[in-house]
């Protein structure tokens, strides 16, 4: 076959496995399963495929045009460089490995096959958004993801928090994709196609018209879609959804899209510097806030949704000095140990029976009863915290390298001060990541209390997918600091400046973390009871269901992120408020607006509509009342009228002779 063929396949081959996944759930339940795990699997060798035969060289470009639009066409067409054959590697890898942990952990809940379904396409909508050299194209791979995002958050709809949760990311990410929308058609309409290679030539001779409010307005989808400052709140929250699901979320689909998606337009955000400044703000705020926000967290999986916005800052950082290279290169590393990370926390959550840390911190024995999720967990941690030789040391040293060759003017693609802005923020990010990172290992697996049940051995389906996972965290960087062909010629080694002052802070957040907790833990007294356990035969997503029930634990008085953040751990653990703000700004207007609709319609129009009925009800009451079928009646009736038009008649005459 040929390459284009292939690469068709690899979004194709995920969608017909959802038809076929609905279409089969219920008359032939067997077949679920394959479905599901199969064409992802065989979606992702033929996108390794396509990446070996692409090799990093020049582009594949295929187009076909849709239908004849008589102004900007649309077409079907392919556009395949070094990013985009990694990230669909990436994308397929990551998609089979939750397919395959999803068969143990719902292994029976008895929406499994939805379940399934929308996974695959899920999967089938990001690959499209990677692969598509169309913008419109890459539009409905965009929004179909929006959708499914909103099925799989809400899949546990029995509970309040994911029914809330599903709606919120819903709305966020729509009130980013309404200007992101505008953005793409104005984008269209000054270059002339849709098609990317076209725009971003039209962008290299100076074509876009008005590149700093094309550039904003693209930033608002991208900030909605990949959780970034401002629109970063429905995130946190979308952890009510299955733990698989936020490991596809957070590592390879949705968030990775807005990253993906400046990368593949870079120039047209460079073409403002603007544009930069603004993205590098909002990456800096996105990773500085994150970092404090996780490290005020007691549930595992919002440390984890708070780690993921913040490490989206680097990527978005990466993007605002001109490096697209360190961002995709970032992207691939992060997806590895995140997805690891989620899936681990799914393993610790069935053994535990609660999302909570506080609670689990409480218990002791895990790291014995589940060591597949301890040792495979602390290496994705390790990752996180960019501890020299893992993988999320090469790529977030490779962030940083790049911040600052812009900041010191070595760079021209961005402003120097959003260089300046990128590398303060992305240091002071790596303490705060390595501080969190310690805290969440040391409250799950050196946890005091009794000792955690024993719910047996975890299915070979989830720990298999754990270790395949563990591999990349390792050494995914040393691999791919040798493939720069990939990402533009760009090297993407560390610099000694950079990788001392990054593993210098992060030792430091480290070492302060540890030194905080040793001195809490010894003065502070196990007296909170035991947390809520699930039967020992209940299945993983079964606790997890259940435990979004649970109240919220009482506070430890042993968590180093209270001492550590001092006064401001309230409000990072409330997210600073902001969707206080949301609900003050947005949500009450709405809601008040939508009372006086209410009003508007019961009190006014209903009562205008209901005269209008009844006047016509009470005419015909009066002329059915006039219908007694007498013929005298009727007779006399008529001469009466008779002499009333007679006397007005006479009347009226007289009126006008006198006038």
């Amino acid at each position: 076959m040929t390459t284009t063929t292939l690469a068709v396949l690899v979004p194709l081959l995920p969608f017909l496995g959802s038809a076929a996944g609905l279409l089969l759930g219920r008359t032939a339940p067997g077949f679920v399963r394959p479905l599901a795990v199969l064409p992802t699997l065989a979606a992702a060798v033929l996108a390794a495929v396509v990446a070996a035969r692409q090799g990093g060289g020049k582009a594949i470009d295929a187009a076909t045009q849709l239908t004849p639009t008589g102004s900007v066409p649309i077409d079907l067409s392919l556009h395949i460089d070094g990013f985009a054959a990694l990230v669909a590697v990436l994308v397929g890898v990551i998609a089979t490995c939750v397919q395959i942990y999803s068969t143990g952990y719902l292994r029976d809940d008895p929406r499994y096959p939805s379940y399934a379904a929308l996974v695959s396409l899920f999967t089938s909508a990001m690959l499209v958004v990677v692969y598509s050299g169309d913008l419109m194209v890459l539009l409905v791979g965009w929004e179909i993801m929006g959708i499914c995002s909103y099925f799989l958050v809400g899949h546990y709809w029995e509970t309040p928090e994911a029914r809330s949760a599903s709606l919120k990311a819903f709305l966020v990410t729509k009130l980013g994709d309404v200007p992101f929308l505008i953005g793409l058609f104005a984008l269209g309409a000054d270059a002339g196609t849709f098609r990317i290679t076209g725009v971003l030539g039209a962008v290299a001779s100076g074509g876009i018209d008005h590149p700093t409010l094309v550039a904003l307005l693209l930033l608002a989808g991208v900030a909605g879609k990949s959780a970034q400052f401002p629109l970063h709140t429905w995130l946190p929250d979308a952890m009510a959804g299955p733990t698989p699901v936020s490991a596809l979320i957070h590592a390879a689909t949705m968030v990775a899209a807005g990253i993906y998606f400046v990368a593949r337009l870079l120039p047209v955000f460079a073409a403002s510097a603007a544009a930069m400044t603004v993205l590098a703000v909002m990456a800096a705020i996105t990773m500085v806030g994150s970092g404090l926000a996780a490290l005020a967290q007691d549930d595992i999986k919002r440390v984890l949704a708070y780690s993921t916005i913040g490490q989206l800052g680097y990527m978005a950082g990466a993007l605002a000095v001109g490096d697209r290279g360190a961002a995709v290169f970032h992207l691939l590393s992060h997806a590895a140990f995140k997805a690891l990370l989620f899936l681990a926390a799914g393993a610790v959550i069935h053994a535990a029976g609660t999302n909570s840390l506080t609670a689990m911190s409480r218990m002791s024995g895990l790291a014995k009863r589940i060591p597949d999720a301890y040792w495979t967990m602390t290496v994705a941690l390790l990752a996180l915290a960019a501890v020299p030789p893992f993988a999320g040391f090469f790529s977030k040293e490779a962030v940083l390298v790049a911040a600052e060759h812009t900041a010191l003017g070595e760079r021209d693609v961005a402003p120097a001060g959003a260089g300046w802005i990128v590398l303060v923020a992305g240091l002071l990010t790596a303490l705060l990541t390595a501080a969190y990172a310690l805290r969440l290992w040391l409250r799950t697996f050196r946890g005091r209390g009794p000792e955690a049940p024993d719910h047996g051995r975890q299915p070979i389906a989830m720990t298999s997918v754990l270790w395949v996972l563990a591999i990349p965290s390792l050494g995914f960087g040393l691999t791919v600091t040798h493939l720069d062909d990939w990402f533009d010629g760009h090297p993407l080694t560390p610099t000694l400046t950079t990788a001392v002052l990054g593993t210098g802070l992060a030792a430091a957040g480290a070492v302060i973390t540890y030194a905080v907790w040793r001195t809490l833990a010894a003065r502070t007294p196990v007296t909170a009871p035991v947390p809520h356990v699930a039967h020992p035969d209940a299945e993983a997503g079964q606790v997890e269901a259940e435990a979004l029930h649970l109240p919220h634990p009482a506070e430890d008085p042993a968590d180093p992120g209270r001492a550590l953040l001092g006064p401001l751990h309230g409000a990072a653990a409330d997210g600073f408020h902001l969707d206080a703000v949301y609900r003050t700004a947005f949500v009450r207007p709405v809601l008040a607006a939508a009372s006086l609709v209410r009003f508007l319609d019961r009190e006014v129009v209903d009562t205008y509509v209901s005269a209008a009925g009844n006047s016509a009800k009470g005419l015909g009451w009066l002329v059915r009342r006039a219908q007694t079928g007498n013929v005298q009646t009727y007779l006399s009736a008529l001469l009466a009228g008779s002499v009333v038009l007679a006397i007005v008649a006479v009347a009226l005459a007289n009126a006008v002779a006198g006038a």
